[in-house]
């Protein structure tokens, strides 16, 4: 394999973007076999041993997988020691290393991406990046137009982080409550149930139905498939552009196969 410059081997080994691959560098934290690397450095992937904070990266793959899986409840979405419930990890057997796209919390479910493309990985799930996920949210009573507004707008949790604006509508009325459409671009962890919970709407079920331009479509619980070459496509193109996700100014959508 071809030299390359180091953020870019670091970048798709999933260690951030470029920019913060190069800060790592500039750091001291990353070394070539065995010398610390300098901006502007290149290397083999293959042939190089490249370390950070004295690990070695993750080795370069000769081609990319991306798969959608619809996430049940009670599956973890990652790898944990000592852990012996189910993970996403059981329900695709993938050989080699996946990153987890848009984790969900153990109630959770819906669609999570999975990828050994460590780039597209970090530019669709960093908040700095922006990129949207839309949830189907079910909360248990019935929201007054003062609590949506709120949500909208950002509501300042309890640790005194202000959520970002949200995009909230009213789906439909239930007899024990309410199910919303939130379309999000930031989604840090269990943001959705400490919001509801901060504004007096405990949400009793949440479901991811789409990350960027791909939804969950009729994919069962359990369910997963590989993403079609057109929706690669759009996703990296998605998840590359620098304009970030924009609750005003949609993607186009890419309708999935169940």
């Amino acid at each position: 394999m071809a030299e390359e410059r180091l953020q870019k081997i670091l970048a798709r080994a999933g260690l951030g973007s470029r920019r913060e691959a190069e800060a790592l560098i500039a750091q001291g934290r990353v070394k070539v076999n065995g010398v610390t690397a300098t901006l502007g450095m290149k290397a083999d992937p293959e042939r190089d041993q490249i370390t950070v904070d004295g690990h070695p990266i993750p080795r370069p793959v000769s081609q990319f997988t991306y798969i959608i899986l619809n996430k049940p409840q009670d599956v973890l979405s990652d790898h944990a020691l000592h852990e012996k419930r189910r993970t996403v990890y059981d329900l695709v057997p993938f050989p080699g290393h996946l990153f987890v796209v848009g984790r969900l919390d153990y109630e959770s479910e819906g669609l999570i991406l999975l990828t050994n493309d460590g780039e597209l990985a970090n530019r669709l799930t960093h908040p700095r990046y922006g990129k949207e996920k839309e949830y189907r949210v079910l909360v248990a009573k019935r929201p007054d137009e003062e609590q949506l507004e709120a949500w909208r707008h950002g509501v300042v949790l309890p640790d005194g982080r202000r959520a970002a604006p949200a995009e909230v509508t009213l789906e439909g009325v239930v007899r024990e409550g309410a199910w919303l459409r939130v379309v999000m671009c930031e989604g840090r962890k269990r943001e959705i149930r400490e919001i509801g919970r901060t504004i007096g709407l405990p949400v009793k079920r949440l479901i991811r139905t789409r990350i960027g331009p791909i939804e969950l479509g009729k994919l069962k619980p359990g369910e997963w498939r590989h993403l079609t070459s057109e929706e690669v496509q759009r996703l990296r193109a998605y998840a590359m552009s620098d304009s970030p996700g924009s609750v005003s100014k949609r993607p186009r959508r890419v309708k999935t196969r169940g």
